[in-house]
């Protein structure tokens, strides 16, 4: 018996179902690379960004994004070169479909019980997209936007219901729009980091020496004129400072802080 259609489980019905100890025997997923082209080259390399969005709540099945992969893979490597490019799969199919068999030879009603015990047998995968979900993104150079269209729109016809071609404002797969990217890429607040970057906030990478003696709050200057004077006593890795008339405990009772009053008033 083979696979049903796609439209048998197109809507999204029920909780999630994903692969467990719970759920075993599930056959792998059809989608096995999520990253084809020139997955290696910076942001820098490639500016231009493009993206199939869904526009319907619904399932897509591994088979189908497997199919939309080769597509536009294979439209890109003819017309733009296998170099000239990088195309992401964004959804992964980890929700499980099922099965209830039903037998369809002679003498059937005899073998099965119908609808009782229906809870099917996992038969595929799929991926559980909302509106607005991105599937698939390309990110080239502005020479192959067109490119990068086309085959984004070769792609549709493999999904179920309806999908839009939307281009980014956004510099490649990074988060910084194109004006900021180059805004900030004079400036050298531009990280490279793989595929994307990171914006470098100004004044936070800068090393500063303290002026402090070690983890303590006084200057070395106090630090060494006050240890001449033995005035500082050693607490861990920190240290305290004593007053100007010595211990508290070497002072006369009810003579702790009365010189200190005194001048106060005076």
């Amino acid at each position: 018996m083979g696979r049903r259609p796609a439209r048998c489980y197109r809507q999204i019905k029920n909780k999630p179902y994903p692969k467990s100890r719970y759920c075993r025997g599930v056959p792998d997923s059809k989608i096995r690379i999520y990253d084809v082209g020139a997955k290696k080259r910076l942001a820098d390399d490639f500016p231009f960004c493009v993206h199939l969005v869904s526009w319907e709540k619904e399932n897509v099945t591994s088979e189908a994004l497997e199919a939309a992969r080769i597509a536009c893979n294979k439209y890109m490597a003819k017309f733009a070169g296998k170099d000239a490019f990088h195309l992401r799969v964004r959804v992964h199919p980890f929700h499980v479909l099922r099965i209830n068999k039903m037998l369809s030879c002679a003498g059937a009603d005899r073998l099965q019980t119908g609808m009782r015990g229906a809870f099917g047998k996992p038969q595929g995968t799929c991926a559980r997209v909302a509106i607005g979900q991105v599937l698939l993104s390309v990110r080239c150079r502005d020479n192959h936007s067109n490119h990068a269209q086309e085959a984004l729109r070769r792609a549709k016809f493999k999904f179920p219901g309806r999908q839009k071609i939307i281009v980014s404002r956004k510099w490649g797969f990074t988060k910084y729009t194109r004006a900021d990217y180059l805004k900030w890429k004079s400036e050298n607040r531009i990280v490279p980091d793989g595929v994307n970057a990171k914006f470098k906030f100004p004044g936070r990478q800068k090393i500063i020496v303290s002026r402090k003696w070690g983890f303590t709050k006084y200057t070395r200057a106090d630090y060494l004129k006050w240890k001449s004077e033995n005035r500082i006593v050693p607490d861990g890795v920190n240290a305290k400072l004593l007053g100007c008339r010595g211990l508290l405990s070497n002072r006369k009772p009810g003579q702790a802080f009365l010189i200190y009053l005194l001048r106060l008033v005076l």
